[in-house]
């Protein structure tokens, strides 16, 4: 008897010691197959491949969204239905009931220019990681952490870039939440919102990889995240980007005077 209740106790132990953690995904990683597609957005696209969102990325139901979300991410059911009426708005069907992470890659519909990790989509290729691009987004993230004044630099960066290169640059104002949402997200989801700060490796990890980081340290928030946390972080990443453009445009005015204040002294 003793011999049984010691064996069953090992069999359990051993059965707890292999089992996944709760939020494990629930199929093991793997990247898009030649019939899949994917999305301008890392996030979705390593919920996709992590099995949360369906692996092809076509036809994502409500359901599919929210349970994914919540699941993955812990994030509450409103953020995550504000999310999906996202993507049903890129279907180009108006009577959709799902979407395809393909659907994202409409232009100013909810992609949008100046990425921090994809080309304008003057360039051909708007929804596959780009190297470059991401290498300058990255430039501006110093230290161990991303902070909410490093985020809107970067982004900034990013706007100033592709102003130059691309002769059909905009961002209308329709999309324009979208463009600091995605500064936002990364900051709201996987690190701290309160302080504003999330780690730059995980981050990082996500856009290269498009798979969580859960392999280098990060796991899902113990509280929920609410879309009431993800647009205070959206309009602190819009009032730091702001600062700095003031502050660039003082000094700006500044440096103008004094060049002025010189010609007329050397007259």
């Amino acid at each position: 008897m003793k011999f049984s209740l010691f064996f069953a106790a090992t069999v359990l132990a051993q059965a707890f010691a292999l089992s996944p953690p709760a939020d494990h995904p629930p199929v093991p990683w793997r990247p898009a197959g030649p019939n899949d597609v994917r999305a301008p957005c890392p996030m979705l696209n390593a919920l996709a491949n992590h099995g949360y969102l369906p692996h092809d990325g076509k036809d994502i139901s409500e359901d599919h969204t929210v349970t994914a979300l919540g699941k993955a991410l812990n994030i509450d059911k409103k953020f995550a239905l504000a999310l999906f009426q996202n993507g049903i708005s890129a279907n180009p069907d108006k009577n959709a009931t799902t979407f395809s992470l393909s659907d994202l890659t409409r232009h100013n519909v909810v992609e949008h220019d100046a990425s921090l990790s994809r080309q304008d989509f003057y360039f051909g290729n708007d929804h596959t990681f780009n190297r470059e691009v991401f290498e300058e987004t990255r430039s501006y993230w110093k230290g161990s952490h991303i902070d909410v004044k490093s985020a809107a630099e970067a982004r900034q960066a990013r706007v100033k870039t592709s102003q130059a290169m691309n002769p059909t640059f905009e961002i209308p104002e329709s999309i324009l939440t979208s463009s600091y949402g995605e500064s936002a997200f990364p900051i709201v989801v996987m690190g701290d919102k309160a302080a504003g700060t999330v780690q730059k490796t995980w981050v990082e990890y996500l856009f290269e990889n498009e798979r969580l980081p859960t392999e280098i340290g990060w796991s899902k928030a113990t509280n929920e995240i609410s879309y009431d946390d993800f647009t205070d972080m959206t309009k602190r990443i819009q009032e730091a980007t702001e600062q700095a453009q003031n502050a660039t445009a003082k000094a700006c005015v500044v440096k103008h005077a004094g060049r002025h204040a010189r010609h007329q002294a050397a007259h």
